[in-house]
């Protein structure tokens, strides 16, 4: 089992990070700010707590794909025009219609599928990666694979991999532009605001998401790259 030292106790998930101060945050999750998690701790956090990525949207399945292609005007325009076919009487004519119909949705489904796999080939080659304290030694690790208690270490250029408390900062600026539409980068700090405090206004967190424009920080992962960690 690892250490106090070493691990940090899965606590404190629903707390007000914004509104501790460093030193109480890291406290109540028994956590070092030198020396991370243990390997041991960090697999078991992420079996427990799942990969740090948003959850995919269901895909449909053949019959929906097939049927969507066909919710089109111009095929509606088909349609009719295989109906009047079929009522002269020109069986063929109607059959001619209605293979152009099912050959141009299956051309449409084949297509979206590929353009599915391409855009899944290329999400996996940008998936960002995350500098993070691993029993005193700083790692590279993919940020999917980042779990609440994680002390990660940012700076300018980097991609905010979750909801982070920071514990220390040194001339750190965040583009906070995605959640609050503010186009002029924040300045952070690690001094505690009060609960009730704005997104915009909470000057002690990092957010997934963002981008760090300029300095360094260290901060303490809080919640995971769900829709439940999203600030209201």
């Amino acid at each position: 089992m690892p250490s106090d030292r070493d691990a940090c106790p899965d606590a404190g998930q629903g707390e007000a990070w914004h509104s501790l101060n460093a030193e109480q945050v890291l406290a109540l999750q028994g956590c070092d700010a030198d020396r991370g998690l243990s390997g041991a701790e960090a697999e078991a956090r992420l079996a427990r707590h799942g990969e740090n990525t948003l959850p995919e949207p269901p895909r449909l399945g053949f019959t929906r794909r097939f049927l969507a292609q066909l919710n089109n005007p111009l095929i509606y325009v088909l349609f009719v025009a295989a109906g009047v076919t079929l009522s002269l009487g020109h069986v063929m004519d109607t059959g001619v219609i209605v293979g152009v119909i099912v050959i141009n949705a299956l051309l449409g489904v084949l297509q979206e599928g590929k353009a599915e796999r391409a855009l899944e080939a290329l999400r996996k080659v940008l998936t960002p990666h995350a500098q993070v304290l691993r029993e005193g030694k700083v790692e590279q690790v993919s940020a999917r694979l980042l779990v609440p208690g994680d002390i990660v270490l940012l700076q300018a250029g980097d991609k905010v991999p979750a909801d982070m408390r920071l514990v220390r900062a040194h001339s750190l600026a965040i583009d906070e532009s995605l959640l609050t539409g503010e186009s002029v980068p924040v300045e952070k700090g690690t001094a505690p605001v009060d609960a009730g405090t704005r997104v915009a206004e909470r000057q002690d967190m990092g957010f997934a998401g963002t981008l760090v424009t300029q300095g360094q920080g260290t901060a303490l992962s809080s919640a995971l790259m769900r829709p439940s960690s999203v600030p209201s």
